[in-house]
């Protein structure tokens, strides 16, 4: 194998983990203080893909249409929990049926994006590229902009959930929610933040891949959902960060094996990894629950 395409599979590695990190970390997010999988999880991301482009149509402004991004999949992510989620809890519902309620909405968010956007595929008004190299890897400056935008994102969550009383008792509801009600923590209020957060996150994570690849379709994020619990699950499901080590994992193993096989192939490595990693590490790279993110 030439080490000049391992070098380039290796650099697309790293572009496809950075945008998978951002998309695994909002859903282990929601996860660790819910213990919901939310299966509307890709349609927060097509969500503030379309955002986006709805405020490019008017201000071509690469932060107003993060800022829409991140507005837009935080408030349909809250409206998630507000009027579909919380109801069936406070109803005693079991886990499989929270799992259906979401995925209805997300069938029910795919009706309404086809319905507003059809079908078309759209293109966003992107400035010229230009190819760079860093050592043997191969980049272009938008993507050394994705990347960098990646890290600045996990870095703050970093220091949300570490630094600031919000995480704490977001750690707190994790580990026990009753305990942290006993505690004086207003458990229900923490778990509303979180949808938000993890929303905002979300739809920043849609607009980043849809900016990665410069057109989209409506399934832009069903697609990458099922790559994004592939990385989550090998990380650790509810663990923000072994998200981060499985988005690296996925995406160098994806990109890596398009030398051997062919492109069409990367979501079936994805899974092969998911699957290995389950048989001998059951709980995820980090070997942990949800239960443990309050350790960390």
């Amino acid at each position: 194998m030439p080490v000049h395409s391992l070098a380039l599979a290796i650099g697309f590695g790293i572009i496809t983990a950075s945008i998978l990190a951002l998309s695994a970390i909002a859903l282990s997010l929601q996860y660790s203080v819910t213990g919901i999988p939310n299966f509307a999880h890709g349609q927060l991301l097509a969500l503030g893909a379309y955002a986006a482009l709805v405020v490019q149509r008017f201000v071509d402004n690469v932060f107003l249409e993060a800022a829409a991004a991140c507005v837009v999949g935080a408030i349909v992510a809250w409206l998630l929990n507000l009027l579909l989620i919380q109801p069936m809890v406070r109803r005693g519902a079991a886990i499989v049926a929270l799992f259906v309620v979401t995925l209805a909405a997300a069938f029910a968010l795919d009706g309404v994006i086809l319905l507003m956007f059809t079908g078309t595929t759209y293109a966003y008004n992107l400035p010229p590229d230009q190819v760079v190299y860093v050592g043997p890897f191969q980049f272009t400056y938008r993507s050394l902009v994705i990347i960098g935008v990646s890290l600045l994102v996990m870095l703050v969550l970093h220091v949300i959930l570490n630094y600031t009383r919000f995480g704490k008792a977001q750690r707190a509801v994790a580990d026990s929610r009753e305990l942290a009600r006993v505690s004086g923590i207003n458990a229900d209020g923490v778990i509303r933040r979180t949808w938000l957060l993890a929303g905002a996150v979300a739809g920043f994570a849609g607009f980043v891949l849809a900016a990665s690849t410069g057109s989209f379709a409506p399934n832009i994020g069903t697609n990458f959902m099922l790559v994004t619990f592939a990385a989550a699950i090998v990380g650790g499901l509810g663990k923000p960060y072994g998200a981060v080590i499985g988005a690296l994992v996925i995406g160098l193993s994806m990109e890596v094996s398009a030398i051997y096989l062919p492109a069409n192939y990367k979501d079936s490595i994805a899974f092969a990894v998911l699957i290995l990693t389950l048989l001998f590490l059951p709980n995820g790279i980090l070997a942990t629950t949800r239960e443990n993110l309050a350790t960390q």
